[in-house]
């Protein structure tokens, strides 16, 4: 198969599809892999390393649309590439296609098979391909509320682990999954009071005995979320439903009762985010006020990191690529898990969640593929 990797296009997204090493494990399968010219400039990858790993060098991301079997991505595809993918070529990237209409929209227009990196599954349950960069992001969070609370950028002006004599920052944490997590262990790892919220209490217990003491855990409910979000000097929204719009668990009439100068920081805000006063930001701009809280909503956190990110991207994704490439839609078939991560075939949306959060059609994938 053909194996096209165009430079990611979203403003400061530095990661790529395709890292040099993952080159030579498609060409070593027998594999072409066409990567456009650039396209690991991000990681100091240079078209040179790509042509010794392998790889064929486009001049053009639409020489790669045009003639490839199958994209590998990193972000979503932009307007301007959703509208060059075509029928019965394979989309493999992150989508978030449940707070992105116009998205789904031009997916299904296409005609192509869209395979969502973060709605594959593996047999515990789990979103390995996902996993990676939530736990990247969750460890950025805790960097970004630490930059975020600093007084020259508009923050409380509290040092997240506060000095010996001095009271540290609490740090509450929406959601016990990977990124709630790791963004609790970094904030307990710098000294902060660290509070986790969640709804299952088999996942209170897990982190309860992971942290021994160091974090507090709570059930979460609208009384615990209130009491906890009121006096935390910075809150990360870390919950997650797979392929759905993410709930909204801090409404904007709360933000009154908040710490002033506190900080937001919505790691869930690819899919749709967890405030309801959210929306997404950039690197270049990546915060905002509203009724005197700071808001962190970076729709790419991972993007700053692009060589820790694009190496455990890769590590994540590549059997599942290469499971693809070798077999095409039949590689689906024979691979519940990796049919958990069809989103879009031949113009209808394959995943229940994402289309119940758009209010569109949905055909389940096994009916879809068989179709």
């Amino acid at each position: 198969m053909r194996v096209g990797v165009p430079k990611e296009i979203k403003m400061h997204e530095y990661r790529v599809g395709l890292t040099p090493g993952a080159v030579r494990e498609y060409v070593h399968a027998g594999h072409e892999v066409v990567v456009e010219t650039g396209a690991g400039a991000g990681i100091g990858a240079t078209d040179e390393v790509y042509r010794t790993a392998g790889a064929r060098i486009a001049g053009t991301a639409a020489e790669i649309f045009s003639t490839a079997d199958m994209i590998v991505k990193v972000k979503e595809p932009q307007p301007g590439e959703w509208a060059q993918l075509r029928s019965g070529q394979i989309l493999f990237t992150y989508l978030h296609l449940a707070a992105d209409p116009a998205q789904a929209k031009g997916l299904i227009e296409s005609g192509c098979t869209a395979v969502a990196y973060e709605t594959v599954t593996d047999s515990r349950g789990g979103l390995p391909l996902l996993a990676p960069m939530s736990e990247v992001a969750g460890r950025l969070s805790i960097e970004a509320a630490g930059g975020a609370l600093q007084r020259h950028r508009g923050g409380r002006g509290l040092l997240l682990g506060g000095v010996p004599g001095v009271k540290p920052a609490h740090v509450v944490v929406l959601g016990g999954g990977v990124v709630g997590t790791h963004a609790a262990r970094m904030a307990a790892g710098l000294g902060a009071e660290v509070t986790v919220l969640d709804r299952s209490l088999p996942r209170l217990r897990e982190l309860d005995d992971l942290f021994q003491g160091r974090v507090r855990t709570r059930y979460s409910t609208i009384d615990s979320i209130e009491q906890e979000v009121f006096s935390a000097d910075a809150v990360i929204g870390a919950v997650l439903v797979a392929g759905a719009t993410a709930p909204k668990l801090v409404t904007k009439a709360m933000l009154k009762s908040m710490k002033p100068a506190s900080v937001i920081v919505d790691v869930a805000i690819d899919q749709g985010g967890c405030f309801e006063t959210s929306h997404a930001t950039t690197h270049a701009e990546p915060t905002y006020e509203v009724d005197g809280i700071i808001h962190y909503c970076v729709a790419n956190m991972p993007g700053a990191v692009p060589v820790t990110s694009s190496e455990a991207l890769n590590n994540a994704t590549l059997p599942f690529g290469l499971a693809l490439a070798g077999k095409g839609l039949a590689a689906l078939a024979a691979n519940p898990h990796l049919a958990a991560g069809l989103n879009v075939h031949r113009g209808r949306l394959t995943h229940k969640a994402a289309a119940e959060s758009l209010s569109l059609p949905y055909v389940p994938a096994e009916q879809a593929i068989a179709a």
